[in-house]
């Protein structure tokens, strides 16, 4: 696989120190050239450059490899580091001075973190130079860190962004497409509504009225998914729960609608209703009753039929206050804690799987109202309770 070089060479480029680096590695030493380079097993390649003794070198410009000794410097991973080349016992007789004609030489290991070699923090000079103190190897191991960690956190940043760019665009595709599809199940839906309301006006047998009853409970549930998945897809699109708000309306029926239509399909449970309040009550009547459907559907599906579900709705110092009621095993704090997240669905039971959109679709509009949506769970009951102040 070819590797891609240019990228290295505009990787250095991103990091802003560099250029000030390679000039305060001149003025410091007194050398004419100095220059990061990529080094790979077969390639040389100068990526940020600073020459001010005409050595020809600028970014892009490539050094056979093996007449280099940052090729040695990357088999040992060790610096090279040379005052007078023609004094130097071990690289007087090297071919690499000779080349490229030099007597002072620096050369420092850049090592990324992962513990991969990058290449190298280098200077060269034609004239000898004092470079074998601490504080001048100090200075080029310092500035070799420095770009190794700048060239791991662009990466690192690099690569977030992608994956959240490539998140974002997953998330808007799944978004638009749950929305098109809750959309287009509508008609259908509304079709077998239809057809089962009619059904149920004509004769039939006790076993046609049962089976019509089971796919009139089907429908019921297949609506209210549909109504949390568009309003979960309208959430993440931007355009949130739009309440329609109507002065002089009663809410009291839809609620009664709701409960006579959910204990329909349920006709072996017991759920009891006090509604206690004088309409009209300002608010969406259709958002209350979609969050009074979640509320006890969730209560018919998860809570105890050893005893009924209580439905309550009062009006109590300037408070509008809904709630549903349930007996069965007290729900963990965990849970609760996660329970208004969309797509939470719990520990469920056989043929109780769901969407687990209900309950954060109903806080959605709780909110949209001003009021709030609690839980309380204990031994004897498991309460959902919706407040909200009473507008004017």
């Amino acid at each position: 696989m070819n590797h891609d070089f240019q990228a290295d060479i505009e990787a250095i480029g991103r990091i802003d120190a560099v250029p000030t680096i390679l000039d305060v590695i001149c003025r410091t030493t007194g050398m004419g050239f100095a220059a990061v380079a990529r080094v790979t097993e077969d390639r040389w390649i100068a990526c940020q450059v600073l020459d001010n003794i005409d050595f020809g070198l600028k970014p892009g410009g490539e050094l056979e490899v093996r007449t280099t000794i940052c090729d040695e410097i990357r088999g040992s991973g060790q610096a090279v580091i040379i005052d007078e080349v023609s004094h130097d016992l071990v690289y007087s007789t090297h071919q690499t001075p000779q080349i490229y004609g030099f007597e002072s030489y620096i050369s420092m290991p850049i090592v990324l973190p992962n513990g991969a070699f990058f290449g190298t923090l280098c200077a060269i000079d034609p004239r000898p130079a004092r470079l074998k103190n601490p504080q001048t190897i100090g200075m080029f191991k310092l500035f070799a860190e420095l770009i190794a960690f700048h060239l791991d956190a662009n990466e690192r940043l690099a690569k977030a962004e992608a994956a959240l760019v490539n998140e974002r665009k997953i998330s808007e595709f799944r978004e638009q497409f749950v929305a098109v599809l809750g959309h287009d199940l509508r008609n259908p839906v509304a079709s077998i509504d239809s057809g089962t309301r009619l059904l149920l006006r004509t004769p039939l047998d006790e076993k046609a009225a049962s089976i019509v009853k089971l796919i009139r409970g089907s429908v019921v549930r297949m609506s209210g998914l549909i109504d949390n998945v568009l309003d979960l897809a309208r959430a993440r699109l931007g355009d949130g729960v739009v309440l329609d708000v109507k002065d002089g309306e009663p809410l009291k029926p839809t609620l009664i609608q709701v409960v006579d239509e959910l204990t329909s399909v349920h006709p072996g449970r017991v759920v009891e209703t006090h509604f206690d309040f004088e309409d009209p009550i300002r608010c969406d009547r259709g958002r209350i009753g979609q969050l009074l459907s979640n509320l006890l559907a969730n209560a018919l599906m998860h809570g105890s039929d050893k005893g009924p579900i209580r439905v309550s709705a009062k009006v109590e110092q300037g408070v509008f206050a809904l709630s549903v009621t349930n007996v069965g095993e007290p729900i963990p704090q965990g849970a609760i804690d996660q329970m208004f997240l969309p797509f939470f669905r719990g520990d469920t039971r056989s043929g109780q799987q769901g969407l687990g959109l209900g309950l954060y679709i109903a806080a959605e509009i709780a909110k949209m109202h001003g009021g709030t949506l609690d839980v309380s769970s204990t031994d004897k009951e498991t309460r959902f309770a919706f407040r909200m102040p009473l507008r004017s």
